[in-house]
């Protein structure tokens, strides 16, 4: 078995600087949720794209634009459901599935919530940043994300 092409000592502190920036923004997006709008973040990101679908879509097409499991989904709509902010409605060309639609409700609950959740991600990232660096952090982003959507070698 080949030796792994191990991190050097800047490479691994880059990777562990982002790890931790990556579980500091998202614990502070969830606490405020938490505190403000008594909802998970994961239960804002449901209903954010919902929100953004004319037609409601099917579970596994929701699933995937949030980059999520069938069964984490599941485990969400669950309560979503219970909440009255989300319903699943028979899908009529596949008796077999469902769709996903926010209701008026968890519409009222989004608008409700929105301005705290962009508060937040101000204050935690667009407002420790210049210009220069948001510009910066978008590219990484860009670049990170588009390799990891391609198949790992």
């Amino acid at each position: 078995m080949a030796e792994p092409n191990w991190l050097t000592a800047e490479e691994l502190t880059t990777w562990r600087a982002l790890m931790v920036m990556i579980q500091k923004v998202h614990e502070g997006l969830e606490r405020q949720l938490q505190r403000d709008a008594q909802m998970t973040h994961a239960s804002y990101q449901v209903l954010v794209v919902l929100s953004l679908h004319k037609d409601p879509p099917g579970m596994s097409e929701l699933a995937q634009k949030l980059g999520w499991s069938q069964s984490r989904l599941s485990h969400a709509m669950a309560w979503l459901e219970k909440s009255g902010w989300v319903q699943r409605i028979p899908s009529p060309t596949d008796r077999r599935s469902n769709l996903a639609q926010i209701t008026e409700a968890g519409r009222e609950k989004l608008a409700e919530a929105a301005p705290g959740h962009v508060a937040a991600a101000r204050h935690l990232v667009i407002d420790a940043l210049t210009v220069e660096q948001q510009r910066s952090l978008t590219q990484i982003s860009e670049v990170i994300i588009a390799r990891a959507e391609r198949p790992t070698p």
